[in-house]
């Protein structure tokens, strides 16, 4: 048995020697004024994508979280467990009697993150208190109110002066947790989704899924994407796969159409199970592996929030949501300024012609046309 050293050093020299005699460097050698035809014909435009990744790497990105559901559900646990990080060190875990006159709030945690130069500044917005009281009438009206002033703040940067440094603060996406221990749909559930569906994209999830079985998961997901259709509820659609994608890639997009609603469990601890550290929970009948697919789809649920589709949730709030409130914004003052001609507005309206005055541009051009010289 040869040394290591020797070893290497006897495959250097090997791949040397096919690189001498390598098709295309023995082609440059003989031909090199074909060579330098190449690099004169050779712009340069294909650098284009280098160019976006480095500009892109070097101004960071932003992600907008909002998390809802009612207490108890697991909602910061899963956050911690997704992105790796401790956001919620100062909470204050509140009694029974603090709990009754609790009213619904918004909570913002921002933290930066880097992972491989890479930079993402997170926000995390939670609403403590949402359906922890016994009346929950309209009780998602100050989370609707939130996304409002979000695009409305937006709004109103973008069309200002300085518009080189607009933070974006609006929800990309909403993970709204459904109890498993119900049959499907509450009515809360309901109205909370079609008051926001039209404003932010919602991903349903089902939470603490080691609850329950994986039968009763299978039940309980099917349940819910019935009365999701019954109530017309537009939650998050995934993109269509391009034609050109490989095959391994679409069988992921398939099975992570057919996974939702995500059954999740979140964990930030650490157990041993066969012989290997896991983040999971240990119960007296076993190891629930929060990692495992065949336990639950955390890992499905983290690959498509953070890896495959961020950006185009992004997207879809900035072409779907936020155009729809800017053209509401501006078919507003447009019909207020129409109204009242008195009302002040940055932007100008040209009084548009009526069919009138057309008509009669149109008779007096006849008329100098068939005038007698």
């Amino acid at each position: 048995v040869l040394p290591a050293a020797v070893m290497d050093s006897i495959i250097i020299q090997e791949r040397l020697v096919e690189r001498l005699l390598s098709p295309r460097t023995q082609a440059q050698r003989s031909h090199p004024a074909k060579l330098k035809d190449h690099e004169k014909q050779y712009v340069g435009f294909a650098t284009l994508p280098n160019q976006v990744h480095r500009k892109s790497v070097k101004k960071g990105f932003d992600f907008t979280l909002m998390v809802a559901g009612e207490s108890g559900l697991g909602k910061s646990t899963l956050v911690n467990s997704l992105f790796l990080t401790d956001l919620y060190k100062d909470r204050k875990l509140l009694n029974a009697e603090e709990r009754i006159n609790q009213t619904v709030e918004i909570v913002k945690h921002t933290v930066d993150i880097e992972e491989k130069g890479v930079k993402l500044k997170l926000t995390i917005v939670d609403t403590p208190g949402f359906g922890d009281a016994v009346n929950n009438t309209e009780c998602w009206k100050p989370i609707t109110d939130y996304i409002d002033q979000q695009f409305e703040q937006y709004f109103r940067d973008e069309s200002g002066l300085n518009r080189k440094n607009i933070q974006d603060n609006r929800v990309h996406c909403c993970l709204y947790f459904i109890s498993p221990f119900g049959h499907g749909l509450r009515p809360v559930d309901v109205e909370f989704m079609k008051a926001l569906h039209e404003k932010v994209n919602i991903v349903p999830l089902i939470a603490k899924a080691d609850c329950l079985i994986p039968s009763e998961i299978r039940k309980l997901k099917e349940r819910i994407r019935e009365e999701i259709d019954k109530f017309g509820i537009k939650v998050y659609q995934f993109p269509e796969c391009d034609s050109d994608e490989d095959e391994e890639f679409k069988q992921q997009d398939r099975e992570l159409k057919e996974s939702a609603p995500f059954a999740v469990i979140g964990s930030n601890t650490v157990v041993e199970a066969k012989g290997q550290r896991v983040r999971g929970r240990l119960y007296p009948w076993g190891i629930v592996e929060v990692e495992n697919q065949a336990h639950c789809d955390f890992v499905k649920l983290r690959n498509m929030l953070i890896r495959t589709h961020m950006h185009d949730l992004k997207d879809v709030t900035c072409d779907v949501h936020y155009e729809n409130y800017r053209a509401q914004c501006i078919q507003q003052m447009t019909s207020k300024l129409t109204q009242d001609n008195r009302i002040e507005s940055p932007i100008p309206i040209l009084p548009l012609p009526t069919p009138d005055t057309e008509t009669e541009k149109l008779i007096k051009m006849k008329d100098e046309e068939v005038r007698p010289l």
